[in-house]
């Protein structure tokens, strides 16, 4: 439980309700997309990250993780479903580091980080894999920082507004 949810004595099913709602607007996220070769980066991951920031990094990975499946999903997972699941799966640590940087260095490092993360990191990755390689890379940079960029600061900003009601 974050320090925000104790302080307030949120119940279990209040969160778990939160928790929900911000999964649901993953799913909604992931319709909006921001042009891209594989037509999955969208804002479906701001959730996630918030998710990070007010209830802690495993709850925000959890919906992170399924925001990419949900964006993926929509577009019939076109790098195939073990390669998604991968992405998932950093999607996942990407927002657990949010959360932690958060609480260790500040909102700034947190958000120029796990914009970077995301934005640089993961397609970079790639390059490592024979089928991908330096032009996915290349192909998916620009999309994928805007994308990154976008969905951290969403979250931090909204979480700044929340923090007064939650």
């Amino acid at each position: 439980m974050s320090m925000m949810e104790k302080e307030a004595g949120v119940s279990v099913s209040k969160r778990m309700a939160r928790m929900a709602a911000l999964v649901a607007l993953s799913g909604v996220g992931a319709l909006i997309k921001i042009p891209s070769p594989t037509g999955t980066v969208a804002l479906d991951s701001a959730p996630g990250y918030l998710g990070a920031l007010a209830f802690g990094s495993k709850e925000g990975a959890l919906i992170a993780a399924l925001g990419h499946l949900f964006s993926a999903g929509t577009v019939g997972f076109p790098l195939s479903l073990p390669i998604h699941l991968f992405i998932a799966i950093q999607m996942a640590v990407f927002a657990a580091v949010f959360g932690y940087l958060k609480k260790r260095t500040g909102m700034g490092t947190a958000v120029v980080a796990t914009s970077l993360l995301n934005g640089v990191g993961a397609p970079a990755l790639f390059c490592l894999l024979p089928s991908f390689g330096p032009a996915f890379f290349g192909a998916m940079l620009l999309p994928l920082l805007v994308a990154s960029t976008v969905n951290v600061v969403a979250a931090a900003a909204l979480y700044k507004a929340l923090k007064k009601i939650w």
